[in-house]
């Protein structure tokens, strides 16, 4: 049991082990399209859950199937309907009150997050997939920014993402050719951080967050948050932050338990 109960999801699956969380989107009829579906609220819904359970230290997000993430559901796009029908107001309203909160609540999430991509990422699933903090891959997943090839832009904050990603230059060609890109070729771009054997995805994945989830849990969020400031602030700004949150640090238990724990190994 947890201090903050398991919260109630529709299209998505949550569980949690060892302090590592997992969101496991679970619309594999549609390829887990995130319009069209229940995957945004619960996508919202689990992020705000991760904040408030102290017990969570590693966000992990995964598809069920063999997409990770489909993105936009291109049937509704067809029929003009769901999300996207409308004049030019209440699309522009459906975007901010709709996916739009997806990249908001995954950007003020306090633990570090891993995206298992399992197989295809496309579209707004690349952009999803660009929100974690680390990509690994399975060698069955493909990226691609295709947009643009729908003759639409990335309404969620996807171009925002990838030129930080992978900088300008290699975004605006992805963006603007809508080309889709193996596990490989993301791996080289710096998109993902690993490429592994499909099968042991989630091995993979689960050692790289239990060595996370070993970290001392209040420090790990702080160093989230530090991480996620360096890109915004000047120096002096920064600096004045890492003054602070390591005040906050060395005044909590964790720190003292974890600094005799090293004093313990260097004594054998």
């Amino acid at each position: 049991m947890t201090t903050e109960s398991l919260p109630a999801l529709n299209d998505a699956r949550l569980s949690i082990d060892e302090r590592i969380a997992t969101l496991t989107l679970d619309r594999h009829d549609v390829r887990n399209a995130l319009t069209g579906t229940g995957l945004i609220e619960d996508i919202v819904t689990a992020a705000g859950w991760v904040n408030r359970c102290q017990e969570v230290s590693v966000l992990v997000i995964t598809g069920a199937g063999s997409a990770f993430s489909a993105g936009g559901n291109v049937k509704d796009m067809a029929e003009r309907g769901g999300d996207f029908a409308g004049d030019v107001a209440e699309v522009a309203e459906r975007y901010r009150r709709g996916i739009q909160r997806i990249p908001l609540a995954l950007e003020g999430v306090e633990v570090p997050i891993i995206a298992a991509v399992n197989g295809a990422a496309i579209g707004a699933g690349f952009d999803l997939a660009n929100m974690a903090d680390i990509r690994i891959a399975s060698d069955r997943a493909k990226f691609g920014e295709t947009f643009l090839n729908l003759g639409i832009i990335p309404g969620d904050g996807g171009a925002w993402y990838l030129q930080r990603l992978i900088g300008y230059q290699r975004a605006f060609e992805l963006t603007l050719s809508g080309r889709v890109i193996d596990a490989e070729e993301a791996r080289d771009y710096g998109i993902v951080l690993e490429v592994v054997e499909h099968d042991a995805l989630m091995t993979r994945v689960g050692e790289l967050a239990a060595g996370i989830a070993a970290q001392p849990p209040k420090a790990t969020r702080l160093t989230k948050r530090l991480m996620k400031q360096g890109s915004r602030l000047e120096l002096k700004d920064f600096l004045d932050l890492c003054a602070t949150f390591q005040g906050m640090c060395h005044n909590e238990p964790e720190h003292l338990e974890a600094v005799n724990r090293m004093l313990e190994k260097m004594a054998r």
